[in-house]
């Protein structure tokens, strides 16, 4: 079957995206598209939807599906209101329809969207997460893990562990795969797995580094980077409002507001075309292949974005 293929990225969190029908094999399909071309976390799958203007399903390259990806959320976002000319649209999830809309550039040339993060939960069987018997955990402490690192836990609706960290453990990763390797192997805690973000404060906001369940250290995992937001703002690090989160792919904005137990969470960042492509697909994966790929420009401008903010936050990271 021949299909068009979209290769986007939010943050340099790259998917190959497409509008299809529902069917069962997209994860083996995300699985071939990842061992084609090594540079993409998974696919994102348009489809019809009869509450909203479109449905997405993301699959990351292992073939597990996620409930939701914010950077790959942005650029569906972009395709629809693109293909639909509106500014805003309302795009079915796993968990819940979330309202998305254009926005004004990050910087000249970058298309930029704004898409809404929920549902937030802090209970632990949202995750799942098992320790002892507690419901919720933030900002304390895993003993076995650092009794000097803060982490809480709480899903967006994907979940995630996220540690306040100094500098040094984000110039050397080395304690954060180990442990982000445990939770997403066979282990006690978290029979799901779980995405594991390290945090540290800059200048101008945080820097986060994300290893994302099912995909590994990623250059950008959107839902970790407002998880990542949402626990700063509660721990104090910075205030409430529009939180400039730094990562290894670049920069988003994130807007926090907390009202007693009512958080409303929204994640600005680019939703950047990289190529677009024929593809046969195959059941058999020697028989997939890309039959043509038109290579698209808005690549260089958004270099040269993340160069400015590579600039600065490598100072702190």
């Amino acid at each position: 079957m021949e299909m068009t293929l979209i290769k986007v990225h939010g943050s340099m969190n790259t998917f190959f995206m497409f509008e299809g029908e529902e069917r069962n094999d997209y994860a083996q399909l995300a699985i071939q598209l990842s061992a084609i071309d090594k540079d993409v976390d998974g696919i994102l799958v348009i489809l019809a939807s009869t509450v909203a203007h479109a449905k997405m399903r993301v699959f990351n390259n292992d073939g597990s599906e996620a409930s939701m990806c914010g950077n790959g959320l942005r650029c569906v976002a972009r395709y629809v209101c693109e293909r639909d000319n509106v500014q805003e649209a309302i795009i079915e999830t796993m968990k819940a329809s979330l309202r998305v809309k254009k926005e004004e550039t990050l910087n000249e040339g970058i298309e930029t969207y704004a898409v809404e993060i929920s549902p937030v939960s802090f209970s632990l069987s949202s995750l799942p997460m098992n320790y002892l018997d507690h419901t919720e955990w933030i900002q304390k402490p895993l003993p076995f893990v650092s009794e000097e690192i803060p982490f809480s836990a709480v899903s967006v609706p994907n979940p995630h562990l996220i540690g306040i960290v100094p500098k040094e453990l984000q110039k050397d990763t080395s304690h954060q795969q180990k442990w982000a390797q445990q939770f997403n192997g066979d282990n006690e805690y978290f029979p799901d797995g779980v995405n594991v973000s390290y945090v540290t404060p800059v200048e101008q906001g945080i820097f986060v580094r994300t290893y994302e369940r099912g995909v590994g250290f990623t250059n950008a995992c959107g839902t970790a980077m407002t998880a990542s937001a949402l626990i700063s703002c509660m721990s104090g690090l910075v205030p409430f409002g529009e939180v400039s989160v730094f990562n290894p792919g670049g920069l988003v904005k994130c807007s926090v507001s907390k009202d007693g137990d009512i958080i409303q969470l929204q994640l600005t960042g680019n939703a950047t075309y990289l190529s677009i492509s024929k593809f046969e697909w195959s059941s058999d994966l020697e028989n997939s292949q890309m039959l043509l790929t038109t290579e698209l420009q808005e690549q260089q401008r958004y270099e040269k974005f993340i160069e400015e903010v590579t600039l600065f936050s490598s100072q702190y990271v």
